[in-house]
């Protein structure tokens, strides 16, 4: 004859209740580590006459802030190279955003694009609707960043003197963009 006996486990109620006073115990840990470790993100503080590349600019304006920056590497690439600052003509040649002229070119604003006398690169916008008139102001000095600036206006203005107090008369107002822990994701301590 067979039998069978039941075992039934004993304290089944206190395991779980350990369980969950462990599991508890976890959660108020970890938050109280994010609460210590936690960073506030403040937004940098731009200057009047300066826009944020993120924030205030439209997405037409975005892509040929991005094209420019891209550019400005080419550009100097082929200045050390070529010993002068390459013509539009040498940069749309190459097939280099935004001075060649393609679909997305004219989807963007359709800006033509001189060199002016100081070495900077002058857009204007055929629609400032869709983005405004553009000018990016090469370095004085090697490894500095070029300087890229926005005029909304219509009709498109004339760039006498790029010093920046000039510009600031003008209504330009200078491009900048600020990476902080809210854009990437690489966190140094």
């Amino acid at each position: 004859m067979s039998r069978v006996q039941v075992i039934r486990p004993a304290g089944a109620g206190h395991e779980t209740l350990y369980v969950l006073l462990v599991s508890a115990l976890i959660v108020a840990l970890a938050a109280s580590v994010v609460l210590v470790r936690g960073e506030r993100v403040d937004d940098q503080p731009i200057a009047s006459h300066q826009i944020d590349a993120r924030r205030d600019l439209t997405p037409a304006e975005q892509g040929l802030y991005t094209d420019l920056r891209v550019a400005f590497d080419e550009i100097q690439y082929l200045r050390d190279e070529q010993g002068a600052v390459p013509e539009v003509q040498a940069l749309a040649a190459e097939g280099l955003p935004p001075f060649v002229i393609d679909a997305g070119s004219q989807s963007r604003g359709d800006h033509q694009w001189s060199l002016l006398a100081d070495g900077a690169y002058l857009g204007r916008s055929q629609a400032p609707e869709i983005a405004g008139h553009l000018l990016m102001i090469q370095p004085s000095e090697g490894g500095a960043e070029a300087e890229v600036w926005l005029y909304r206006g219509n009709p498109s203005p004339s760039v006498d003197d790029l010093a920046p107090a000039s510009l600031i008369a003008a209504g330009w107002r200078q491009v900048v963009s600020h990476y902080d822990a809210g854009v990437t994701r690489d966190h140094r301590h």
